[in-house]
């Protein structure tokens, strides 16, 4: 099985973007600073979008949701129900593997203030694409947020007023695939009650108990 096409590591799609992410490679030049790879195996039947790399999670560290809060209530969470085996350290090389489960984001490189502008969603949009399309046993994806879920959708070629977000939801959606949706695991959502773990964990429940 073919690996998805991904952005070069000095990807000039977003100059908004190239520009934040060269600013960084001069202050912190030990970080990874550069478009994020997804990280689990195309052959998995789970895929889980989020927005995009962290400024001092996935992009210091070079992997999805690892080094802030986001990824110690995902990994954890993912560990629980049987996704991913090993410990989670908030370092790339701390040994974790994912089972059945691949993560990507909806957008790969580090926007400012984690917001990224609709033209550099659009530009990113092929990647999502090509990287649904390069799972033969995809079964479900997991939108982590509105937008993540909007893209996804846009990936699908779906309108995304046909399904609408809402945490917790199962979208049937093309060529048997499910599409779930769950507020994003940020410390925002979690500090201000919006999501909680037990929230988080339930959606989780019910795609293990789906997939088996």
């Amino acid at each position: 099985m073919a690996a998805p096409d991904t952005p070069g590591r000095d990807c000039a799609l977003c100059p908004r973007l190239a520009a934040f992410r060269s600013e960084w490679r001069i202050r912190e030049p030990a970080w990874h600073n550069a478009p994020v790879p997804s990280f689990g195996g195309i052959d998995a039947r789970l895929l889980i979008v989020g927005l995009a790399p962290g400024l001092r999670g996935a992009n210091r560290t070079g992997r999805p949701f690892t080094g802030d809060w986001a990824g110690d209530l995902l990994y954890d969470t993912l560990i629980r129900y049987g996704f991913a085996s090993g410990t989670y350290d908030r370092r790339r090389d701390d040994g974790l593997v994912l089972a059945d489960c691949r993560i990507t984001n909806a957008v790969r490189c580090v926007p400012p203030e984690n917001r990224p502008a609709t033209a550099e969603s659009r530009a990113c949009l092929p990647f999502l694409t090509e990287e649904i399309r390069a799972m033969p046993q995809l079964d479900t994806i997991l939108a982590l947020g509105g937008i993540a879920h909007g893209m996804t959708l846009a990936a699908l070629g779906l309108k995304k007023s046909a399904f609408a977000f809402r945490h917790g939801a199962f979208h049937p959606v093309a060529n048997g695939l499910t599409l779930s949706d769950s507020y994003h695991c940020s410390r925002y959502n979690t500090n201000t009650g919006r999501l909680t773990p037990e929230m988080f964990r339930a959606v989780f429940a019910e795609i293990r108990a789906r997939l088996d």
